[in-house]
């Protein structure tokens, strides 16, 4: 069992009183304690402004990139405790765990190189010089400089690996420290990826500090020159948001929350053909990878009504192939859900979905589970629902409503116009990623172009890329990853465009050789 502690004003410390417990969640066993209770957060805080931001500010971008490049290296030394750890406390499996931590590695590893390419300069320049009078002497120009206080992340549970390295990938490139503050259920793998960056010796003092467990009064102490990034519930996400202080010292707060994301199959889909096996591989994949707890896992499934068979029969018949139960044997591909709260909210949720729809398949708990005794495990069957046709997918309000963030998704049947399709997915009201199944240009351009305003993503899938892209639900590094609406209105990631969360945007002008001089980057 292991006892977590926080890293904090360049120490590992303990908290005082009663422990947190860390569960393996298919057996209930305990695997760690933490607590965090007693450690002062708002010095915290301060340390990391006072040392670690002048020490970040100080370097390079290509500096500050080689400190990632080695926290990369280091996830790559520990790789295989970390897929043991992820396993064990994460309930996931073996594929899902490196999902999850290559994801990690890979991340900071392409920011690292972003450093490079930025080179020796310690703040950006945004466009070329504006000439801003008759005299062609008098001009503007646009400067970023890093924001002089801490940023304070809130990870979410379902990435303890890639949600703590994507965060802090941006923010130290951009030259902000960071306390990162994982869930403290999945908390185990995030506290020994920390322990390893700690070990490199590559980061300046105060330029990470970890939270094992409770952050107490943590956001009480964000002040103006902090930023706050979230991915959780839309709730809380609000409620941040809204917080008093934080509107009062403009602190930025980034939120990535709830999403209902959607796949449309186009009405030109052939059923025997590539890109119907494409749309089916990726909504399966969506609905069980990580037990179904992604932000980006589809939710809602359009298809023409003349599909709806051909759907339900390989969704069906995938359902039943998937073995479930203990993720540390080799024969699993779906583990349990992350608690027991966790459970009941998701068989909650399947309830609800089954007022409005038809339940086509799942039993709850599984019937059958591999390496499980008795009823430990907060196990959950992969559950399918149906419309019944296009009227009653539109009305099927609790459907566009309510995210199940579990192995769960619905099937809704529509008429094949780009316009239903376009109310249907507008009916999530803001969604992290949509996916476009055709090969038809005219309808995915008339998709791309209705849809886009409701998304931060759109992912189109063909017969031409049938065999090489990755899922709608992988986040690559180089795109921006958030959305608008219930999904947070955020934005992280997106390469350089990441950056901006965490540096200053200030307009400069006067005389142009002299502000050219001074703001060529070196």
């Amino acid at each position: 069992m292991h006892e977590l502690h926080s890293y904090l004003e360049g120490s590992w410390v303990r908290g005082s009183g009663e422990a947190t417990t860390l569960l393996n969640h298919a057996t209930e066993e305990i695997v760690g304690t933490t607590v965090t209770r007693g450690l002062d957060m708002g010095s915290a805080l301060g340390h990391a402004r006072a040392v670690g931001g002048p020490a970040l500010r100080s370097l390079t971008f290509a500096e500050r990139g080689d400190i990632l490049r080695q926290l990369a290296d280091a996830i790559v030394g520990i790789r295989k405790e970390l897929l043991l750890l992820s396993t064990i406390n994460n309930g996931a499996t073996r594929s899902d765990s490196k999902f999850d931590i290559d994801g990690a590695s890979f991340t900071l590893q392409a920011y690292a190189e972003l450093g490079a390419e930025l080179g020796d300069s310690r703040w950006l320049v945004d466009g070329q010089a504006v000439e801003l009078a008759r005299s062609k002497r008098f001009a503007g120009m646009h400067i970023k400089t890093p924001r002089l206080g801490a940023a304070v992340h809130v990870n979410a549970f379902n990435f303890p690996a890639w949600g703590l390295a994507e965060k802090l990938a941006v923010a130290l490139l951009a030259g902000m420290p960071v306390v990162t503050k994982p869930a403290t259920a999945t908390g185990l793998t995030a506290w020994r990826m920390t322990q390893a960056f700690v070990e490199t010796g590559a980061l300046p003092e105060g330029a990470l500090s970890f939270i094992a467990g409770s952050a107490g009064d943590l956001i009480d102490h964000l002040q103006f020159g902090d930023v706050l990034a979230f991915t959780g519930s839309s709730g809380l996400g609000r409620r941040f948001k809204s917080a008093p202080h934080l509107a009062a010292g403009g602190v930025p707060v980034n939120v990535e929350a709830d999403s209902l994301n959607a796949a449309v199959v186009g009405p030109d889909v052939d059923r025997d053909g590539d890109t119907f096996a494409m749309a089916m591989r990726d909504i399966f994949r969506d609905m069980t990878q990580k037990t179904g707890q992604k932000c980006t896992a589809i939710r809602r499934v359009l298809v023409p009504e003349d599909l709806v068979e051909d759907a339900i029969e390989g969704l069906v018949e995938a359902a039943d192939r998937l073995k479930i139960g203990d993720p540390r044997q080799e024969t699993v591909r779906m583990g349990p859900v992350v608690s027991a709260a966790q459970r009941t909210d998701v068989l909650e949720g399947l309830g609800e979905l089954a007022t409005a729809t038809t339940k086509i398949r799942g039993s709850g708990r599984p019937s059958a589970l591999h390496g499980v005794d008795g009823d430990k495990g907060f196990f959950v069957d992969v559950h399918l629902f149906a419309a019944s046709d296009p009227a009653a997918s539109m009305a099927a309000d609790i459907v566009h409503d309510r995210e199940v963030f579990g192995p769960a998704a619905t099937i809704l049947p529509y008429d094949g116009s780009v316009e239903q399709a376009t109310a249907l997915l507008a009916r999530g009201g803001g969604g992290l990623v949509a996916s476009v199944y055709t090969d038809d240009r005219r309808f995915t351009r008339d998709m791309l172009l209705a849809a886009a305003p409701y998304h931060g993503r759109l992912h189109l899938g063909s017969r031409r890329v049938a065999e090489s892209a990755p899922g709608p639900g992988t986040v690559m590094p180089q795109l921006v990853h958030g959305g608008p609406g219930r999904a947070g209105a955020g934005e992280e990631l997106g390469g350089i465009r990441g950056l901006d969360l965490y540096m200053q945007r200030t307009a400069v002008q006067g005389y142009k050789p002299l502000i050219e001089k001074l703001l060529d980057g070196t």
